[in-house]
């Protein structure tokens, strides 16, 4: 297990690099952000001299191992427009997305995964035709669209629920985190939802496909013929068959979910990280993109790791074959 890991360590190190460099290239064609930070009406010589202020006269590849330098002693840069470590302003916005995130696929995972099972033990059910109906729903209804209905329904017409906004926030560990307080949870749930709907419809219909295929699989008819209960056979022999692809889903879902959880945020007013990139991207603000891009490549790297360290400890057999 220690080989495996090193391995992918090292692996790790190579993405990092190959991506920091083809972030870098990308989001310098995308424009020229003295543009947007100064007058056009200015003098050439201010021009230039804001030019040399931010290290935008250098070639290319010089910018590119400046910034490198700068990672590897943990220095993202500074924000062009917020004039402050790029750092502190992620980590600013970091607990917003990361508790909208966390409550939409822990929600879409606990209620999916048993919506799913029971749809595949009872696929002939009334409840488990209106379950993969809600979960067809689910996939094609847009984000967007969903989200704004939920506004108009539930905010404007029966006003039980804000609209948008982050609520009261309680600090914990030097962070704002607005799931302590009610008023905080009464600004999530909308959002949260409206970020579920797609994993809620994926867990659904692969919980609801796993469980039909053990169903009838030798392991649950000698399970049955042992004697043990129907919610025995359901948790202890389908449940954990099935968590494998469930925990790749969960953990791409969830990484996917923190760096793009950007329409809902937009559409919420949630001020987290999805929110914090269309903003940068308007005004060009590199150090920004460069960093948040970065953040997201690292964030799924992590996340493939923790996904194959988790299969090693739910199947005995990738153990073995590891060592």
């Amino acid at each position: 297990m220690l080989a495996f890991l090193l391995q992918r360590l090292w692996q790790a190190i190579i993405v990092v690099v190959a991506m920091s460099a083809l972030v870098f290239s990308g989001v310098y064609a995308v424009g020229n952000p003295i543009d947007v930070l100064i007058a056009p009406d200015v003098t050439q010589d201010i021009r230039a001299q804001v030019i040399a202020q931010y290290g935008l006269d250098l070639p290319l590849w010089k910018q590119y191992f400046a910034f490198m330098g700068r990672l590897l002693e943990g220095d993202f840069g500074r924000s062009f427009v917020y004039n402050m470590p790029v750092s502190e302003l992620i980590m600013s916005r970091l607990p917003a997305t990361l508790e909208l995130t966390l409550t939409a696929v822990l929600f879409a995972s606990l209620v999916g995964i048993p919506l799913g099972m029971y749809a595949g033990y009872r696929p002939n059910s009334l409840v488990a035709r209106t379950i993969m109906a809600a979960s067809i729903l689910g996939f094609s209804v847009p984000t967007f669209w969903f989200g704004l209905m939920l506004i108009m329904v539930f905010a404007v017409q029966l006003g039980w629920m804000p609209a948008g906004g982050r609520g009261e926030t309680v600090n914990l560990l030097g962070m704002e985190f607005s799931f302590l307080t009610l008023n905080g949870w009464s600004h999530m749930v909308l959002p949260a939802l409206n970020l579920a709907m797609f994993k809620f419809a994926l867990m659904i219909r692969l919980a609801r496909a796993g469980t039909r295929e053990l169903m009838l699989s030798d392991t649950v008819k000698f399970a049955r013929a042992a004697g043990l209960s129907e919610y025995t056979v359901l948790r202890r022999h389908v449940l954990r068959l099935i968590s494998i692809p469930l925990v790749t889903v969960f953990g791409l879902e969830l990484g996917s979910t923190l760096a793009f959880a950007v329409v809902t945020e937009t559409i919420f007013s949630w001020p987290g990280l999805g929110k914090l990139i269309i903003d940068s991207i308007t005004s060009l603000d590199r150090p920004v993109m460069v960093a948040y891009l970065m953040l997201v490549a690292m964030l799924f790297i992590f996340i493939n790791l923790a996904v194959d360290v988790t299969y090693a400890l739910l199947d005995p057999r990738l153990r073995k074959g590891r060592s």
